[in-house]
């Protein structure tokens, strides 16, 4: 069910006033969940999530033909200033290794290749459009991409600027050169790294700078759902996650399912679903906390979206945490080749 009303939060400190609940396009296109939709099928999700208030989007130039659908439903619907489109960028498009360049000139290059393959001449201040760096190279000093994407901003290409899973030390040197909107790590009930050591207490970093925290994967990748808490197959041939990420493999799998099912208890009484408790939980953690999370239908769009109708007590968000707590998640969430990708420092300048 969609939600009675879109509650909007400002995005960081300074920036402009978003759904607390975004919409993340990964699954699309990518046939990393298994084989894209028809056109006609995906455009009328966009459509649906305007209607329902779900206007935050979160896309990337490497999510398939994104950039190629998102034109389209621009042309078509006539409605892209009531969209707050969020890119990213970083990782070389067409490349078999992930390679990453976040060079001045490549984050230059990327900027000017997103905005022609949507089809716009530029990113107008209703807008408000918001380019992340998606991950960093070894070579390239945070600073230099910094004042790339500055010089863009004055360009009039970009409004906002944000990083992903970068560690603390690379936030506060590129807060140095420009403000940060906002920062997308992985963050879900399963994935909560960013709160301790592991993830350089990035949550605590980003609260002291007045960042926003945009949570990539708030529902496990699917783990938080309720079709995979009661054992359903994950989906299609071209569905990655069994073959390359470690939470969905054998013995993972098994007991990831079983914790979804005891966090399912406690959703069943408050009376929603597994995946609208997760979000809230998420929320529960502040107003600086934007879930994204991502779907292919309509069906499972409204419910995520219904989750701002759902308030936990601060006796039920403890419940959760400790259930998570006492029995973690086997398993990472990104594949082995990801891992060293993670919280990552760039080179000194």
């Amino acid at each position: 069910m969609a939600p009675k009303f879109t509650k909007l939060r400002p995005l960081g400190k300074n920036g402009p006033l978003v759904p607390a609940i975004g919409y993340g396009m990964m699954v699309m296109t990518s046939p990393s969940y298994g084989a894209s939709l028809e056109d006609d099928q995906r455009l009328a999700l966009l459509d649906r999530a305007v209607e329902i208030g779900a206007t935050f989007w979160d896309t990337a130039d490497m999510y398939g033909d994104n950039e190629k659908l998102l034109a389209q439903w621009f042309k078509r619907s006539g409605k892209r200033d009531q969209i707050f489109l969020a890119s990213k960028f970083g990782y070389v498009k067409g490349s078999h290794t992930l390679e990453i360049d976040t060079s001045a000139a490549y984050t230059k290059k990327a900027c000017y290749s997103t905005l022609e393959n949507l089809g716009i001449e530029y990113l107008d201040l209703s807008n408000a459009a918001l380019d992340y760096v998606h991950n960093v190279d070894k070579v390239t000093p945070i600073e230099e991409t910094m004042r790339a994407l500055v010089e863009l901003q004055a360009e009039g290409k970009i409004k906002h600027i944000g990083l992903s899973v970068v560690s603390s030390s690379t936030i506060r040197r590129a807060a140095k050169i420009a403000p940060i909107t906002a920062y997308q790590p992985g963050y879900s009930l399963f994935e909560r790294l960013i709160e301790g050591p592991e993830g350089t207490h990035a949550l605590a970093t980003c609260r002291e700078l007045g960042i926003a925290i945009v949570c990539a994967t708030p529902l496990g990748r699917g783990i938080l759902t309720s079709g995979f808490s009661q054992g359903k197959a994950i989906g299609a041939e071209a569905d990655i996650r069994e073959k390359m990420m470690p939470q969905f493999q054998d013995g993972a799998k098994e007991h990831n399912a079983d914790l979804a099912r005891q966090i399912k208890i406690v959703a069943d009484r408050k009376g929603c679903s597994l995946s609208q408790l997760a979000l809230a939980w998420l929320l529960k953690q502040g107003d600086d906390i934007f879930p994204i999370p991502g779907t292919k239908r309509i069906k499972y769009l409204e419910d995520n979206m219904g989750a701002l109708d759902v308030n936990l007590t601060d006796e039920e968000e403890a419940e959760i945490r400790a259930l998570v707590e006492k029995t973690p998640v086997v398993g990472s969430s990104v594949p082995d080749a990801f891992t060293g990708m993670l919280f990552r420092d760039t080179k000194e300048e």
